[in-house]
């Protein structure tokens, strides 16, 4: 039988706090090298001196240490809570909360979220609450990835129910068609977070799961990747380009989750990241 390892909630608020900085001062090394990729590849003059000037943009966040984009969007968090780890000291919501509270005052960070929906809306002061996905897996270890979200591409998102005689083709269209529609509003070059399967909540969670893997790298299943590399090269054949001036390079990769489905269904989401594609992961 496993021991049970306690971490104390206090732990917690610490690495939230430095995780949301980290993530909006720092783009992740796999972000930066696709997008100088693109750069290399990408025909339009113009849209090679947006994409310079994006990159000139990350290296200037990193060295003022400010953020990379002003919309550092809401703290949405993918955990893995290890079935052996008992949280002592606190409540896990709270100090998650607490963490994106100090992180998003210390770090100036903007913060945008709103009270009252339907009305008059108020700033809540410090982002919270944060967007909470939560797994329990074995082992004895809490794993905490952010992925702030801003509203420009969160905006963009879609659900589709399509029907299983739609089947392929059906999914690609949509995926594509939800791109083109999105336009220059996501501030492309983007990545496609994308996923097929499941019920209606699910298959829009894995879209945005899916915005965590490195970007570029395939799924494990052939047939899903080979779903990527077609909608890839469909959405590159848009002319969106980045920042919505043209060119032939409008996404950085498409990344796609499935899940097994109703014989009756069949669920398509859509969930787009700008090029500011912000994820940091911490293991406790």
């Amino acid at each position: 039988m496993n021991n049970v390892r306690e971490i104390e909630a206090s732990a917690i608020t610490e690495a939230v706090e430095k995780l949301v900085i980290d993530a909006n001062y720092y783009l992740p090394e796999d972000v930066k090298d696709a997008l100088k990729k693109m750069r290399e590849e990408e025909e339009s003059d113009l849209c090679k001196q947006i994409l310079g000037d994006i990159l000139k943009n990350a290296d200037i966040a990193r060295e003022r240490q400010q953020p990379i984009c002003q919309d550092t969007g809401l703290a949405v968090f993918f955990v893995e809570l290890g079935q052996d780890v008992h949280i002592v000291g606190g409540d896990f919501r709270a100090a998650m909360d607490t963490g994106v509270a100090r992180g998003y005052t210390k770090g100036y960070l903007r913060k945008s979220s709103q009270d009252h929906v339907f009305g008059e809306r108020v700033n809540r002061g410090d982002n919270t609450p944060a967007i909470i996905h939560t797994d329990v897996v074995p082992g004895d270890r809490l794993t905490i990835t952010v992925c702030p979200k801003g509203g420009g591409s969160e905006n963009m998102s879609a659900l589709g129910m399509l029907t299983p005689s739609q089947g392929w083709n059906g999914v690609k269209k949509f995926i594509v068609d939800t791109v083109s529609k999105a336009g220059s509003n996501p501030c492309p070059p983007i990545i496609v977070g994308c996923a097929a399967g499941g019920t209606t909540e699910e298959v829009m969670l894995l879209a945005k799961k899916a915005l965590c893997r490195r970007v570029g790298e395939p799924n494990p299943d052939p047939e899903v990747a080979q779903m990527e590399r077609e909608i890839l090269e469909e959405v590159n054949k848009l002319g969106i380009g980045a920042q919505g001036f043209g060119g032939t390079k409008t996404a950085l990769a498409v990344h796609m989750l499935t899940h097994p489905v109703h014989l009756a269904s069949m669920p398509v989401g859509v969930n787009i990241q700008c090029h500011v594609a912000r994820h940091k992961t911490i293991v406790l």
